[in-house]
């Protein structure tokens, strides 16, 4: 019997950020490269791969590119977000990759059935994230690899010191913390990776850094969107951690930092490589 039928299905908690237009604003600038370079190495050209919580594809296209003779399954819960995808890898021309709903807690797919499990930045929105990885590892064959990054938002650092963003961190930890989410989940790969049963783990780090002027105006831009318009503007709201006139003012901190001639922000993310 797998793991999946062996435990009570896990609630996954609520997805914090949405897909608001800001959202799909940084979620279409990840690349296999900027966001799966750890990975990468890796890679069989033949191998099947399993890139769970894939939003709009653009990660799983580049995985497609890199497995010419394998094949790559991109699911999502959110079945709008997954035609966005589609068109992605039609216009790269990939034959190679198919994307369909499904929850990381209960996966469609046989034991054993692909070389690599990939997640990017699913763990820290999910509420039971070690049996979202027992999950992971039952649809990996043995061998293959359950690769997951997060990103670790207490570890987030910037320049200037606008006071404006330490509101925002603290706003969105506790926001991410009352949907059912980790919002520091970086640092914890390794501990959930091996409390899920895996024994070979490899556990690293990645940055984002965003500096230039094109930089600042767009991660500032996003997250000052992203603030006053997407889902997670509602979740804090809704709540009570936050009103408009909050949210207003991170708003315009973000955009105060971004128009910083000496701005500065790193993204620190955790990292791990899981032998099944």
């Amino acid at each position: 019997m797998s793991p999946s039928q062996q435990q009570p299905r896990a609630e996954t908690a609520v997805y914090t950020h949405g897909h608001h237009e800001s959202v799909l604003r940084s979620h279409t600038w990840r690349t296999a490269a900027n966001s799966a370079a750890y990975l990468l190495d890796a890679l069989e050209p033949h191998w099947r791969i399993l890139d769970v919580g894939c939003g709009p594809g653009t990660i799983t296209a580049d995985l497609a590119a890199l497995v010419p003779r394998g094949h790559v399954t991109g699911i999502d819960r959110a079945p709008g977000v997954l035609e966005q995808a589609r068109a992605t890898a039609a216009g790269r021309g990939l034959d190679n990759v198919t994307f369909t709903t499904g929850d990381v807690f209960a996966l469609d797919h046989p034991d054993d059935s692909f070389d690599v499990v990939h997640a990017h930045q699913v763990l820290q929105h999910v509420g039971d994230p070690v049996h979202a990885l027992r999950e992971m590892r039952r649809v990996c064959r043995p061998g293959g690899i359950v690769a997951v990054r997060d990103s670790d938002y207490a570890a987030m650092t910037w320049h200037p010191p606008v006071a404006g963003l330490d509101d925002w961190l603290g706003l969105y930890r506790r926001v991410a913390r009352a949907n059912g989410g980790e919002p520091d989940a970086g640092r914890l790969l390794k501990s959930w990776a091996l409390r899920a049963g895996f024994t070979d783990v490899r556990a690293g780090a990645g940055t984002w850094c965003y500096s230039t002027p094109e930089e600042r105006a767009w991660w500032s831009g996003l997250w000052a969107d992203r603030t006053v318009a997407s889902a997670y503007a509602e979740r804090a709201t809704q709540t009570g951690l936050a009103d408009a006139g909050d949210l207003a003012a991170v708003a315009a901190a973000w955009r105060e930092w971004g128009q910083a001639e000496d701005g500065w922000f790193v993204v620190l993310h955790g990292e791990a490589l899981c032998r099944a």
